[in-house]
């Protein structure tokens, strides 16, 4: 695209957004905002009365229980400590499973909460970490994962749900991930990756013991398995063979023969059946939002559902008897809430109510889609959120946000903390640059061994599109993200010094090759994938030292805010105490937040409130010269 084109959307999106511009805005508090619930999940209760779902409204994530036909939800676990993250209803009682790791550590353990209230460890091994994969089809047992006999390698068991005896089904010591298995128990299916674009699928034939590679090719070629059809004679998978997206194909077990079943114009992201086959749900990441397909496998079409609530409809799944669909509902400006839709008379209902009432979602702000031209020519897709007071008389600073990583997107959602600092009148620009997961496989791995480099320069070229809006001051704009974000964040400071006038580094990498050569033992199946996209730290030495901020720190010239959790066993904490040493010694402003009770990523509101309390008084000594208040205007 020219320049001409890229000044053409700028102004446009600039005249649109100002048009639409909300006069008066309230301003709302970090915690008004963290007042909004998050939940997620939805089990259905063995006699399709209830939703098992996670919340955090304790101030903590716990295990929740809501009836279907609605009113109050019932907390059913107390903890204050750690998340709990809930799984499953048992199929034929009101027993649940759930997950939970300590204070962040990603060693999750799965756990029963009986009938009583009391809770027992299924999987108390000390340091092994377990993964559920769901119930057996005669509803005696569920399967799981876990990593006690070797942590490098995640075997599979089945549990009785009588005994709680577990027994381990495949010894994995090939560095499979599990995909699935059989409702029959005969066949289990395994992916196994090459590269981050390159992976195989292999069957496993329980009853002659034999491993099959069921998709050998040439080329890179993705394969990610599904689930097995209810007659035990197929497997449902997802490739991108011979495509730019992924889509929805069949194998047939007896002829070893692939069909296609669906294809979308973006990425097919997942695909499902219901419990007896009457349904199949399909969601396309159409353009970073989330649209979803129901269809009648009898006739193969759409089923119509008729008046929906407006929004963005996502996690759509199915009760056991196929009258009841629950599914999730949010926008930019509204948070996830449960609803239940019934397929026999039409109509839904919406169960919980997750927005803070005091929040008024027309003070909160709509992204607009947006591309723009990157240094070489390459069209780099993004969200571009305009606070409503900004204006080419009013000019604001802005973010440049980037997702984390690699391979994350920026999507249309709701994120508070987003809206918290837009509300607060920062213009914010969420990148989707080369590397990002939704464009294609093209686009996805152009940041190949370019980290830091390329797709940093689509971080810069960002900001070129936040100061041709019109409506932003160019000298005071700044670069934040998370993870793989994070690095770029420091990326940018010490590669591009002149550029952002401020970073915010939350749980960032800065040492590639301290981060690589200490990925957690439960990676280990996809180590050489990880090495061929980022660099072997034993044969790329050079040029991960060339990518790492650490060692060019001594350019890092404008403040710097650094956020890391203590127990984070992806980023060590190493990562963050040695930058922020480095740039101090530079005397360049630096804030440094640890947070001792959590891993990568918050699942406290506690420390998610000090956390974006302190981001926003950062940027706004550093940006907009306020020096911090005791509390917020």
């Amino acid at each position: 695209m020219s320049s001409r084109g890229l000044l053409i959307i700028a102004i446009s999106v600039a005249l649109c957004l100002t048009s639409c511009a909300k006069q008066e805005t309230t301003r709302y508090t970090v915690e008004q905002f963290t007042d909004t619930v998050t939940l997620f999940g939805g089990s259905f209760s063995h006699d399709e009365e209830r939703l098992l779902f996670s919340s955090d409204e304790s101030g903590i994530f716990n295990a929740y229980a809501i009836p279907v036909t609605g009113g109050e939800a019932a907390q059913l676990t107390h903890s204050t400590d750690e998340a709990v993250l809930a799984l499953s209803y048992f199929p034929n009682d009101d027993r649940f499973l759930y997950m939970s790791d300590t204070k962040g550590n990603e060693i999750y353990h799965i756990y029963v909460r009986n009938e009583d209230s009391t809770v027992t460890d299924l999987t108390p091994d000390e340091g092994a970490r377990s993964e559920y994969y769901g119930w057996s089809r005669d509803e005696t047992s569920f399967f799981y994962g876990s990593n006690k006999r070797d942590q490098r390698s995640t075997d599979v068991y089945i549990m009785d749900i009588d005994t709680f005896t577990p027994r381990m089904i495949y010894l994995n010591d090939a560095g499979y991930f599990f995909g699935g298995i059989s409702d029959n128990m005969r066949y289990m299916v395994f992916s196994k990756p090459i590269t981050n674009r390159d992976s195989d699928m292999y069957l496993y034939d329980r009853e002659t013991g034999e491993v099959k590679n069921i998709t050998a090719h040439d080329g890179e070629i993705n394969f990610r398995p599904l689930e097995f059809s209810l007659d035990n004679k197929s497997l449902y998978y997802l490739s991108d063979e011979n495509s730019e997206f992924t889509y929805l194909k069949r194998y047939d077990i007896d002829s070893g023969q692939s069909t296609t079943v669906e294809t979308a114009e973006w990425d097919i992201a997942y695909a499902y059946l219901s419990y007896n086959g009457k349904y199949r749900v399909s969601a396309i990441n159409n353009d970073a939002r989330t649209e979803l397909r129901i269809m009648d496998t009898e006739t193969d079409l759409p089923v119509e559902l008729g008046e929906m609530p407006v929004g963005i409809i996502t996690r759509a799944a199915f009760s056991k008897s196929e009258k009841l669909m629950r599914f999730s509902v949010n926008d930019s400006r509204s948070p996830n809430d449960l609803y239940v839709y019934n397929l026999d008379t039409r109509e839904y209902r919406k169960l919980t109510d997750s927005m803070n009432p005091e929040i008024d979602r027309n003070d909160l702000v709509d992204p607009e889609i947006v591309r723009y031209t990157s240094f070489d020519g390459l069209e780099i897709p993004a969200l571009l959120y305009k606070p409503h007071d900004a204006s080419p008389q009013n000019k604001v600073p802005a973010l440049v946000y980037v997702p984390g990583g690699p391979g994350g997107q920026s999507r249309v959602g709701y994120i508070w903390q987003l809206q918290y600092l837009i509300n607060h009148g920062y213009a914010v620009l969420a990148v989707n640059n080369r590397g990002c997961s939704g464009y294609g496989k093209t686009f996805n791995r152009l940041d190949d061994m370019k980290h830091g480099e390329d797709d940093l320069e689509d971080c810069v070229a960002g900001k070129d599109l936040l100061i041709s809006t019109g409506f932003v001051d160019e000298e005071k704009i700044a670069i934040f993200g998370g993870s793989y974000g994070g690095y770029m964040v420091l990326a940018a400071l010490a590669f591009r010094p002149d550029v952002f006038a401020a970073g915010v580094d939350i749980f960032g990498i800065s040492n590639w090759l301290r981060t690589l050569s200490n990925i957690p033992p439960w990676w280990e199946a996809q180590r050489m994938a990880l090495y061929k996209e980022m660099g072997n730290p034993e044969t790329d030495e050079e040029y991960l030292r060339r990518i790492s901020p650490l060692f060019h720190a001594e350019n890092i010239a404008k403040p710097l805010m650094v956020l890391q959790g203590a127990n984070d066993p992806r980023v060590l904490r190493a990562e963050s105490d040695e930058i922020v040493a480095a740039v101090e010694a530079n005397g360049v402003p630096v804030e440094y937040l640890i947070f001792e009770d959590e891993g990568h990523g918050f699942m406290k509101k506690e420390n998610e409130i000090e956390a974006q309390r302190s981001i926003r008084e950062f940027l706004d000594l550093h940006l907009k010269g306020i020096v911090a208040q005791e509390s917020e205007e």
